[in-house]
């Protein structure tokens, strides 16, 4: 089978595009390969692929429809695993204009090019900002998320409503697949876990936003990579949403101490006031993912971090 992969030389991509290969599936990737954060972690994400046959890297941003149509033109895709976003909560409150253009219209553009081409199976990564402050036990996809307090958040809701939309008028086959805080071995360097574990093996102070009972659902990057495959295989209705979580959510301060222990050495802790667009929980409710994908998360937090921090000590990053 051939794929395309959006944003395939990011962190989830990457894993993704790694597990494909090794599957024997042949891999385009997509990626522009912005300053989000230093271009260098995305090139080595690729780099080992450097001269696989079956693996295509494009230097495309999918803001540019004119240099997306040419890849589709020529690649017969059996499926679309559309990765590619700004992410981030907080950036998204000072540059909304940025993320409604890649986001929403970069989304449009992988549509029409799907539309355009033939190309009928779309699995799109959505995230349970969308949820908002849901003030439910358990997030569940059935819940209303008509409420994002973050821009971000705002665009992830609209491009799942504008999948359906194609879904409807074009018959395309989608799986929006609302990703629950995922982590693990080249994980972006601006996300909590991989910040905290830098600067506690440093002795650098961390800044705990909040009095630390904030609730995160966190997720193993293998197990987002198992539902993101179980996705492309899943053909049993034309528009599904389902979670993709890891079953338990963790406080911020156990997070902390879970990362200490695994370090070997205590935070430098530094308190500060929640800050806007941040929920205060999220809990996933993946029983849906488990009826129609036979996802069961398999990586504990306490071993997942574990893995990370190895990962860590492999980096050349001080």
């Amino acid at each position: 089978m051939k794929y395309l992969i959006t944003g395939g030389a990011g962190f989830i991509g990457s894993n993704l595009a790694d597990k494909l290969l090794a599957d024997g599936h042949d891999i385009v990737v997509v990626d522009n390969f912005n300053d989000y954060y230093d271009v260098a972690i995305k090139e080595a994400n690729v780099a080992q692929h450097k001269n696989n046959p079956h693996h295509k890297l494009y230097r495309v941003d999918i803001e540019n429809k004119k240099a997306l149509q040419p890849i589709f033109e020529n690649q017969k895709f059996d499926a679309v695993i559309h990765l590619a976003a700004r992410a981030g909560v907080r950036p998204s409150l000072e540059r909304p204009m940025d993320y409604v253009k890649t986001n929403i219209l970069g989304t449009v553009n992988i549509l029409e090019c799907m539309r355009e081409n033939g190309v009928k199976k779309l699995v799109m990564a959505s995230s349970s900002s969308v949820y908002g402050n849901c003030k439910e036990k358990e997030f569940s996809e059935d819940l209303k998320v008509a409420e994002p307090i973050s821009p971000y958040a705002a665009t992830k809701s609209a491009c799942e409503q504008l999948c359906y939309t194609w879904h409807h008028l074009y018959g395309l086959d989608v799986v929006v697949l609302r990703f629950f805080t995922v982590y693990g071995p080249r994980q972006r360097p601006d996300l909590a876990i991989h910040k905290f574990a830098k600067k506690i093996e440093s002795g650098e102070p961390i800044q705990m936003y909040g009095d630390g009972t904030t609730k995160r659902d966190y997720t193993y990057i293998d197990d987002i990579v198992a539902g993101i495959q179980s996705a492309i295989d899943y053909d049993k209705s034309g528009y599904e949403i389902i979670n993709l979580g890891g079953g338990e959510p963790i406080t911020l301060k156990r997070m902390i101490e879970t990362i200490e222990k695994a370090i070997g050495r205590p935070a430098v802790i530094e308190q500060k006031s929640m800050q806007p667009g941040d929920v205060d929980k999220t809990v996933c409710d993946w029983s849906k993912a488990h009826q129609l994908l036979k996802y069961t998360p398999k990586t504990t937090f306490e071993q997942g971090i574990q893995k990370f921090i190895r990962w860590r000590k492999t980096q050349n990053e001080k």
